[in-house]
């Protein structure tokens, strides 16, 4: 491993504006700054002068409270537990009941979408379906762009308020100019004005069915009643709020949005970048002296959107303890009322702590838990959709356990083909594989970058043995790759695979035409992907989920492959492949907790301490534009930048202004861009694709990416597209580079973390350096545990499913 000494002080490098302050509400023309400032604080406390709810008149004021504290909460667990809770997604006692009921209404639901997208194409009403005008799409949360995958799906990480997963997040995007208003931006974007009705003009691929669209994919507005915009409008302005969120509010809230703000102003915290602060200003300027800290309407909006916040960070439950603690720092009064109140009305679902970790219950003690306190219960209490989802999971990777047959005799897919494939099999580890996947319907497989090879040998076995078989990885650069073991038709990615742009389309009965699926980035996929990836998988195929357990998290919510792996409900295969050279040989290192000194003599890892941000900026402009190209060989737009966060002053934008400048000058003509920008397209939470600018058209953006020519909607361009040459490594988490610089401030604190610092040097294919600003901190960071926690059930539900027999 190369060091090379600090470089004397440079000349200044522009940086990106400042950022200005947040108005009372932020406006919504900048989704990708103010509304990815999800983390919750300390709120701006509520006039007391009306004193609580009860005080303050109004329905909310004459609901009566439910019993307070952890008593009243264990009472209505035990309802759920008895099944007397219509809401809870798997009662205890009648869990089997519970998923057959919820199995059929997901038949019901997709039924219905197949009846209304055969009407679409008949041009006629859905069977049904309500008049257009009188559609309300789901509430958005606070998440933005960078969202749900990120909290807004996971906004802690970005110091000046992006969105960043598990402190990083920014898997979303924001605009180059990041401190620019509305106007400002409207005034530098001068996309081409589109004709009224543009014809045979190709936009970014449309989202079709449930699966694409629960991956945050925007569907087109529905028409919304011009007087119920005008009325919400009215009610927001009055409260000081930005009247720009009109729109959003009677989507979110319905054509009665004005009415409902009026009556519980703190409904205003569904919308995208508000947070508490500025809903308690818009409570008070609503309700003026009937509002105070204890108000119901207030704790209840708080529940509801901590959980949120909580989903954007990647958890998917909180412990009962760490949703009070939070209600408590943000005033509200009586924290045991109002999360018990949450449960009795639904808006939260509770879980016994066992069902989050799987532990066993002893018959012997529960006879002796009849004396037990109630208020000694502990709980994990979650939203629905988080809820459903990993109970959905569950129920789905046990179906495919269970619905396993195999193929008896000696024709094709049969356990003679399948031990003739592992004796031919590229490694003992590739054979290990296949002999595992012969014989189950699910397998976990584990390793490195190098251990890749062993799925695609499983896929190409299968298909010369007849099957249906087919590869998926996470990113379009990683399909690329996967193209090259197992040939352009068999490699998909699991976006293209679910919305059916890619590979062997749908049966009759709505499941994926194909007998065996191999899955690669599996970590990747939140808890909702998964879900809708095995619902997607017919009874009786083979899933092989495969992934590096060291590297990053999914973006979204949960941490579905490591629970799995966790529960050990079905075959697991480690691969003994190691990742080669002086870059496999640090991750490795880096995998068990140690940052040692490699043997790099062609140059392959190279480390650069600096002072100071100034000088990291000027060191990482450096390398890209010239030592790497100059020295390795690789050119500067083969090389990519990492970077812990997209704020600060080494983040993605600071350094992304400082490369354009020096990579690729010019005015910004085309919405702060130009031809020959890199970039990176956010279509939905989590997924990143990368692209070069080729110009724009009439109707949005043109990009030149690895999937292809790609078009990004002109409404889309400010928030779902960001200057490339640096991203977050979430980001590129799933991708490769043959050279990546790898930038390590020296205040980076808890957003660094063993397992980013993995992803980050495992992207490098032949070259890795390092821009070390962080002194010990990285070897800190290495030695440390391995990733955040997460709470999450799915461990807990699936060896419950399992020991069900």
């Amino acid at each position: 491993m190369t060091e090379i000494p600090p470089t004397p002080p440079t000349p200044p490098t522009p940086s990106d504006p400042s950022i200005p302050a947040h108005p009372p509400i932020p406006r919504p023309a900048r989704p990708s700054q103010s509304s990815q400032d999800g983390r919750p604080g300390q709120a701006v406390p509520v006039a007391a002068s009306g004193g609580p709810a009860q005080e303050a008149g109004g329905p909310e004021a004459a609901r009566p409270r439910p019993q307070a504290g952890l008593a009243g909460l264990a009472a209505a667990v035990r309802s759920i537990e008895r099944g007397e809770n219509p809401a809870a997604p798997a009662p205890r006692g009648d869990a089997a009941e519970a998923r057959r009921k919820r199995r059929e209404a997901m038949a019901a639901e997709a039924a219905a979408l197949q009846a209304a997208e055969a009407a679409q194409v008949a041009g006629v009403p859905a069977p049904g379906a309500p008049d257009v005008s009188e559609e309300v799409a789901e509430p958005a949360g606070v998440a933005g762009p960078d969202g749900g995958g990120d909290p807004g799906a996971a906004r802690d990480a970005d110091q000046d308020g992006t969105a960043e997963p598990d402190a990083e997040r920014g898997v979303g995007v924001s605009s180059p100019a990041a401190g620019a208003d509305a106007s400002e931006l409207a005034a530098r974007t001068v996309l081409p004005t589109p004709p009224e009705a543009p014809a045979g003009v190709a936009t970014a691929a449309p989202v079709r069915g449930r699966a694409a669209a629960d991956r945050g994919a925007a569907p087109r507005p529905a028409a919304m009643d011009p007087a119920a915009v005008e009325e919400a409008r009215r009610v927001l302005l009055a409260g000081g709020a930005p009247g720009e969120l009109a729109a959003e509010a009677v989507r979110g809230l319905g054509e009665r949005a004005g009415e409902a703000l009026r009556e519980d102003p703190w409904r205003v915290l569904g919308l995208a970048g508000v947070r508490v602060e500025h809903a308690d200003a818009f409570a008070r300027a609503v309700l003026g002296d009937a509002c105070g800290p204890g108000d119901a309407r207030r704790a209840r909006a708080l529940v509801g959107y901590l959980l949120e916040r909580a989903a954007e960070q990647g958890h998917t439950a909180l412990t009962s303890d760490t949703l009070k603690a939070a209600l408590a720092r943000h005033s509200v009064p009586d924290p045991d009322a109002a999360v018990a109140a949450a449960v009795e009305d639904g808006t939260l679902l509770a879980f016994g702590t066992d069902a989050g970790t799987g532990a066993e219950e002893d018959p012997d003690e529960a006879e002796d838990d009849s004396d037990r306190a109630e208020a000694d219960v502990p709980l994990l209490l979650g939203l629905d959709r988080y809820a459903l989802a990993e109970e959905s999971l569950a129920d789905g990777l046990i179906r495919l356990l269970r619905s396993f047959e195999g193929a008896p005799g000696g024709g094709s897919g049969t356990p003679v083909a399948w031990e003739k494939a592992a004796a031919d099999a590229p490694s003992s580890s590739a054979a290990e594989l296949i002999r595992a996947v012969a014989g189950s319907g699910l397998v976990l497989h584990a390793g490195g970058e190098a251990a890749r090879a062993e799925p695609a040998a499983v896929v190409v076995a299968a298909r010369a043995a007849g099957l249906r078989a087919y590869a998926a990885a996470y990113t379009g650069n990683g399909r690329r790759r996967l193209a090259d073991a197992v040939g352009e038709d068999a490699a998909l990615t699991v976006a293209g695979l679910l919305d059916g742009q890619e590979g062997p389309g749908r049966a009759e009965d709505g499941s994926l035409a194909l007998d065996l699926l191999a899955v690669l980035d599996a970590p990747q996929l939140s808890v909702e992907e998964a879900t809708d990836l095995v619902e997607a998988v017919p009874d009786g195929a083979r899933l092989v989920l495969s992934g590096d357990p060291h590297a990053l998290w999914s973006a979204g919510p949960g941490r579905a492959f490591a629970d799995l792996l966790a529960a050990k409900v079905c075959p697991r295969v480690t691969s003994r492949t190691p990742d080669p050279g002086p870059i496999g040989e640090l991750t490795s290192c880096v995998s068990i907790g140690e940052l040692a000194a490699v043997a790099a003599p062609d140059r392959e890892v190279v480390v650069v301490p600096v002072r100071d941000p100034q000088e990291a900026l000027h060191r990482t402009v450096q390398l890209v534009a010239d030592s790497v190209p100059r020295a390795i060989g690789v050119p500067a737009d083969k090389t990519q930048v990492i970077t812990v966060a997209h704020g600060g002053p080494v983040g993605t934008r600071t350094l992304n202004a400082a490369l354009k400048e020096r990579l690729n000058p010019g005015p910004g003509r085309f919405g702060g861009f130009d031809p020959g920008d890199r970039v990176v397209y956010v279509p939905a939470p989590g997924h990143t694709l990368p692209g070069t600018v080729v110009g724009a058209e009439a109707e949005g953006l043109r990009l030149a990416c690895e999937t292809g020519s790609v078009l990004v909607p002109r409404e889309d361009v400010a928030g779902k597209v960001r200057h490339g040459w640096a991203v977050t490594g979430h980001q590129a988490a799933g991708m490769r580079w043959p050279a990546v610089v790898v930038v390590v401030p020296g205040d980076a604190g808890p957003l660094l973390t063993r397992s980013w610092v993995y992803t980050a040097f495992a992207r490098g294919e032949r070259h890795l350096s390092v821009v070390r600003g962080a002194e010990q901190g990285l070897a800190e960071a290495v030695a440390g545990p391995a990733a955040k926690e997460r709470t999450t059930r799915l461990t807990g539900v699936l060896r419950d499913l399992a020991a069900e027999g």
